[in-house]
């Protein structure tokens, strides 16, 4: 009986691992016109994982399998903020990936499986109290997503992502594995908690400890995707199909930042001064390069990765703004705002690739922004939601993205760094250019592409709500916002 208690933190997670090996399973004997059980039962798996979560949901922070790993507020809500994501990428991938074939022949339903086991290193990374545990997660996840770019295996610009994605992601993993062993090395213990405890009696050597946090910061930039470390981005955007990379860009952020607040905030908090310096630097550069080098940018899938950089450069101000001067006062408010940022920005990124794969039928990729010209004439309402999502990544009001850019900012304005503050938006104005040159050419250009906009049912009203829950957000910021603040204090108190 106490052994099945002790496997109750992980209930989402071992269900979601057998529900995935049943469905490969099942797959395995179904023909092509039956590949929409998979579908269904993909999307009812994802439901049931809500459910788990949410069940779990305000409960107290508790520790399982010697400690490795936890649930806590935090990873339940990132968790459900994943199972959303993805069962949204599957609602708007369906069409898009049967078209292309990839959810036939010998391919089968390997889209959905491998999206559901990538899924699952999330959540383990999510959940991971120890740093074999966080690494296991993140291998699970990244080897998922290779093959995922990889799935259109007669695709050479797809085959070509993905040996770029996973040359540079395995070097990636072995600067993180480096950094974790010099951490290990240093304090004697893959425990989060007891590194933590190492590293603030002050005992251990500083200087291991400093070269173990390069590495590891260098190893998360790269999960982020900033500079320099983004060199993959724009190539695996572009290069992968449609469908994947949402997949790439929307939940796995999630994960990314749950890992960047275990690893840099629970585990080595007491070396914030040093961390949050080198966050800087990356934070500035991806800013900066992310959006100047958008606004040269004709292919939207294209344009849309270098936003993504400099979109988490700015997220990063939250977190290096948690610590000033030794104070750790400002930390709550600080990574609750970092937090906001990425949810929000996670759901506006699953609306606009949503409404490329609106566009896309089969034979056509809607990637381009002369795809996107004259938008208005064809199908008002649908290029009124893009209109939501472009406005919402600029940070203009009443959309979320101009509540999350403000929360960060001021954030980073409590800790004095007024420069910082001041770039971040003048940055923030040059990308504004690139959004409203899609608005601009959806309401003010001739369209180029007169075929109907032909999509499922499913797939047009869940668009409609992603770009309603983006203005309503915005509109009405302050219950999500004060969810994320309390679900970082009673995180990080436990």
């Amino acid at each position: 009986m106490n052994n099945m208690m002790n496997l109750v933190p992980a209930y989402p997670e071992i269900f979601l691992l057998i529900a995935t090996s049943a469905i490969l399973l099942i797959d395995m004997f179904l023909v092509d016109a039956k590949r929409h059980i998979t579908y269904g039962l993909t999307i009812a798996t994802l439901i049931v994982c809500i459910a788990l979560n949410v069940a779990d949901f305000g409960g107290a922070t508790t520790y399982t399998f010697h400690n490795m790993f936890v649930s806590d507020p935090m990873s339940n809500l990132l968790k459900i903020f994943s199972y959303v994501a993805v069962g949204i990428t599957l609602i708007y991938s369906r069409q898009y990936a049967t078209d292309r074939g990839m959810l036939g022949g010998t391919l089968g339903g390997e889209f959905y499986v491998l999206g559901l086991f990538a899924l699952l290193g999330q959540m383990v990374m999510i959940s991971g109290n120890n740093f074999l545990i966080i690494y296991l997660g993140l291998e699970l996840m990244s080897l998922s997503l290779y093959a995922l770019v990889a799935l259109r295996r007669g695709n050479s610009v797809s085959t070509e992502a993905s040996m770029k994605y996973f040359i540079l992601g395995a070097l990636a993993s072995g600067f993180l594995l480096y950094g974790l062993s010099m951490l290990y090395g240093a304090t004697g213990s893959l425990d989060l908690t007891e590194v933590a405890k190492a590293t603030a009696s002050g005992t251990v050597n500083k200087t291991v400890l400093v070269f173990g946090v390069v590495f590891v910061v260098a190893g998360l930039a790269f999960k982020l995707g900033v500079v320099p470390f983004h060199m993959w981005v724009p190539d695996v955007y572009e290069g992968a199909p449609t469908a994947v990379t949402l997949l790439l860009g929307g939940a796995p952020k999630l994960a990314a930042f749950a890992i960047t607040i275990r690893l840099l905030v629970e585990g080595l908090f007491p070396l914030a001064i040093d961390w949050q310096q080198m966050i800087t630097v990356l934070a500035v550069l991806s800013m900066a390069i992310g959006n100047i080098t958008a606004v040269v940018q004709t292919n939207l899938k294209r344009m849309l990765a270098y936003s993504t950089i400099g979109q988490m450069g700015f997220m990063l101000l939250g977190m290096l703004s948690g610590v000033v001067n030794g104070d750790v006062a400002p930390a709550g408010n600080a990574y609750s705002s970092a937090l906001f940022y990425s949810i929000t920005y996670v759901l506006t990124t699953l609306g606009t690739f949503g409404a490329i794969m609106l566009l896309a039928r089969s034979g056509f990729e809607a990637e381009n922004i002369d795809d996107f010209k004259g938008l208005n004439q064809r199908s008002p309402w649908f290029a009124f939601v893009m209109l939501i999502l472009m406005f919402s990544l600029a940070g203009i009001p009443p959309t979320v993205g101009f509540y999350a850019k403000l929360a960060v900012l001021q954030a980073v304005l409590g800790t004095g760094q007024v420069w910082l503050a001041v770039l971040a938006v003048l940055l923030s104005l040059i990308g504004a250019f690139y959004y409203l040159r899609v608005v601009k050419a959806m309401y003010f250009d001739e369209p180029v592409d007169t075929a109907q906009i032909v999509a499922p049912a499913d797939m047009r009203f869940a668009l409609s709500v992603n770009g309603i829950a983006v203005l309503i957000l915005g509109v009405l910021p302050g219950p999500l916002m004060a969810l994320c603040a309390t679900t970082i204090v009673k995180t990080l108190a436990a």
